[in-house]
């Protein structure tokens, strides 16, 4: 069995009330009451740990909460589990909202603790929602298993009701990082078992953390049972790993241009800079050129007004773009603008208006990520060609000098001994060896260019 399988609760309807995350919290919660010199978690040790659950802590106090608990347990010096402590959790959660008028329906949040987590949340977000099922249904459509299932309605339940199997997360991670997974391990049955499905969700666990998501506090059972919100920030973590997959200088060695020759501390730190970070810089780096004061730092608050899409968008498709884009003042009317801009680029896959001016990080990230893969205004005419590994090849020395020309802003590192684009250096060490084994062919000692007699 996966070490993934969660917290379990012997009452199905009182486990169907708490996501894994809550579960996991909640034990962590009920566990810190219990006093040092004592056995077992007694009444009387409740009411301090519930007043700091959010939605208790907000409008009840720690004598609402002891009355209340007196009411089922008169005697506070009495034992209590794990389950009762649940239940009455629940009952206090329902006072709670009763008292502040029925405004705070927390069963099912996220973020119903006041302590945080240590795992990445989502809240539930329809547009996410759409903007993932799109992506789904674009690079799965044709998956052999898959195919008799998509497309997927995204303002339906299609998405949760596939989850189920495991199959459709499984086939993700393959898209995102290719051959992630041997797929002949993936349980592909029309109709799996209980022990399949655990199967399929235990290889997808392990294998997107393996590709960096973070899957703490994600068990098996949440994607057996399709918590939204745990799946769509799985998904988030899948897609963003695919759709950063080029922001780093071995996939794209020319992102050293968005460094200056002779700022070697900013080049050591662009080798070991996150995607997401890199992205960022890239975006940076166009916009200030265009003539943008401001730095953009996220992907949310910092370009809901449209205004750096504007100006990013002036920089890398000026036929496409006008100046009415920059000029207009409604963010509302420049999101627009904006959209349609990059329209004509194919890059409006997740993104709409109305996320660009709410500041949807993730769906503004998967927009940015889009023009950078179709338009990233990088130098491409000096990429090396493709190098037969063979001494007859008489594209060796040109290729090796290309790779010597386009690393040459990095001498001062190399001889700083900056790890990093030493690594970047050794990646093109094969474009060597083949300069090398044509200069010095086996079993001769004559020196380069050196005639025979």
């Amino acid at each position: 069995m996966s070490s993934f399988v969660g917290v379990l609760v012997s009452d199905p309807w009182l486990q169907s009330q708490f996501t894994q995350v809550q579960l996991r919290t909640l034990q962590a919660k009920f566990t810190s009451a219990k006093r040092p010199d004592a056995e077992h978690v007694t009444i009387k040790d409740l009411p301090p740990v519930m007043e700091t659950l959010r939605g208790i802590q907000e409008v009840l106090t720690e004598e609402d909460i002891t009355n209340t608990l007196s009411e089922s347990y008169p005697d506070m010096n009495q034992s209590i589990e794990f389950e009762p402590f649940l239940r009455e959790y629940l009952n206090l959660q329902a006072k709670g909202t009763s008292k502040s008028g029925g405004k705070k329906n927390l069963k099912g949040s996220v973020s119903f603790l006041k302590a945080s987590t240590t795992t990445l949340l989502h809240v539930i977000n329809e547009s996410e929602k759409t903007s993932y099922v799109n992506h789904i249904n674009n690079f799965l459509r044709e998956d052999p298993f898959l195919k008799d299932f998509l497309p997927l309605d995204p303002t339906s339940n299609d998405l949760f009701n596939l989850i189920g199997d495991g199959v459709l997360l499984c086939k993700l991670i393959n898209v995102a990082v290719p051959g992630t997974i041997d797929e002949r391990a993936i349980n592909t049955k029309k109709d799996p078992n209980p022990w399949e499905r655990n199967e399929n969700h235990t290889l997808c666990l392990n294998s997107a953390e393996a590709i960096g998501c973070t899957v703490v506090n994600i068990g098996t059972q949440d994607l057996i049972e399709a918590r939204p919100h745990l799946v769509l920030g799985l998904l988030s973590q899948i897609i963003k790993i695919q759709l950063l997959a080029d922001l780093n200088l071995k996939k794209t060695p020319q992102l050293l241009e968005l460094v200056a020759d002779d700022n070697s501390k900013e080049a050591e730190e662009l080798v070991t800079l996150a995607p997401d970070k890199m992205l960022l810089k890239w975006m940076n780096f166009h916009i200030k050129k265009a003539g943008y004061k401001k730095t953009v730092t996220n992907f949310s608050t910092d370009v809901k007004d449209g205004e750096a899409y504007a100006y990013l968008l002036s920089a890398l498709a000026p036929e496409h773009s006008s100046t009415t884009m920059i000029e207009t003042t409604d963010p509302k009317e420049r999101a627009k603008k904006v959209l349609e801009t990059a329209e004509k680029l194919d890059c409006t896959r997740y993104v709409t208006s109305k996320d660009i001016v709410e500041g949807s990080a993730n769906l503004n990230l998967a927009f940015v990520a889009e023009i950078f893969q179709h338009r990233n205004g990088l130098s491409s005419n000096d990429v090396a060609p493709v190098v037969q590994d063979t001494p007859d090849d008489d594209r060796t020395r040109s290729v090796l000098l290309v790779v010597l020309d386009k690393t040459k802003g990095c001498v001062s590192l190399i001889l700083s001994t900056t790890y990093g684009i030493f690594c970047y250096l050794m990646n093109q060490s094969h474009l060597i060896f083949l300069y090398l084994r044509r200069s010095f062919p086996r079993g001769s000692n004559r020196t380069p260019r050196e005639k025979p007699e």
